[in-house]
This record gives C-alpha cells, sequence and structure tokens, in this order.
C-alpha cells in the first residue's frame, strides 16, 4: 500500500514540476525502475535506469572510476554518488538516484549485509548520499527496503 501511495505522490510531483527521473541501480537489480514503470503513464516521468551489477557495468555504462572502485569499494557513499551522476550524464533526465548496496548473503566485518548507499543528484544542484543499515534481515527484504527507501527519497525532491 505504502508503495503504491509514493509511486502516486511521484508521478503528481514529477508531473506538475516537468522532471524526469533516471535511476543506476546495482543491489536492487531493476527493481527501483519496475516501481517506477508500474503506474500507467509513467514515461512522461521516468527516463531510463541503468543496471550495474559489475563494478565493470558502472565503469563502462556510468562512468564511475576505477580508482574510487579501488578506494572506497562499489559499496560506498562516494560509488554511489559517481553513479547517480553519471546516470544524469547519460540520460534526459533532471533527477537521478543510485542504489548500491549488499543484499546478503556474504558480508564482511567492514560492510556488513544489509548496508546500501544511496544517492540523488538534481540537475543544476549537488548530489546528497546516504548510508542505511537495513541490517541481516534476508536479501529479498533488503532489496525491498531499499526500493522503498529509494521511493520515499524521491517523493521529498522539493525539500532536496
Amino acid at each position: 500500500m505504502l508503495l503504491a501511495r509514493l509511486k502516486v505522490i511521484l508521478k503528481k510531483q514529477y508531473l506538475k514540476n516537468g522532471l524526469k527521473i533516471t535511476c543506476a541501480e546495482s543491489c536492487t537489480g531493476g527493481m527501483l525502475a519496475a516501481a517506477l514503470t508500474d503506474l500507467p503513464g509513467s514515461s512522461a516521468i521516468f527516463d531510463r535506469g541503468f543496471i550495474t551489477y559489475s563494478n565493470t557495468a558502472k565503469i563502462e555504462l556510468l562512468g564511475v572510476s576505477p580508482k574510487t572502485l579501488d578506494e572506497y569499494g562499489a559499496v560506498s557513499e562516494q560509488v554511489a554518488r559517481e553513479m547517480a551522476l553519471g546516470a544524469l550524464l547519460r540520460s534526459d533526465a533532471q533527477v537521478a538516484v543510485s542504489v548500491t548496496g549488499i543484499a546478503g548473503p556474504g558480508a564482511s566485518s567492514f560492510k556488513p549485509e544489509g548496508r546500501v548507499c544511496f544517492a540523488l543528484a538534481k540537475q543544476k544542484s549537488s548530489c546528497r548520499t546516504e548510508v542505511v543499515e537495513f541490517g541481516s534481515i534476508g536479501r529479498g527484504n533488503v532489496r525491498f527496503e531499499s526500493c522503498r527507501f529509494a521511493l520515499k527519497w524521491l517523493s521529498e525532491i522539493d525539500k532536496f
């Protein structure tokens, strides 16, 4: 129910402001793009999505720096920022959101399962990042909660 409400709010808000969204996804594997395109007429607010699960895809499709990946790892605010900015540059959208994280299993002591990094970038504005620790709630739940968080963040674009 919450997702449906968020998507309707998003559509109205972005239509009113003439904004289009692009997304760059890793751990959500396209769930966010699917959620955004679930509403009829979503082509008015959604431009494209980049599913960049591997580091090579992040580099080739979004222009993420290999140095950034080496220094901070794929699950970092720095990579999330480069993903969002790269998606903006490679689309006709005015707003980009990126998601990169560890859905699980397979975490380390440095980067625990359930850690997800987000970035929200708006053309002619700055880029905001945030790390959310969802915890070990299971792979499907981390992906779902990540999608829900990104949609909620997108719905607050007026505060950005």
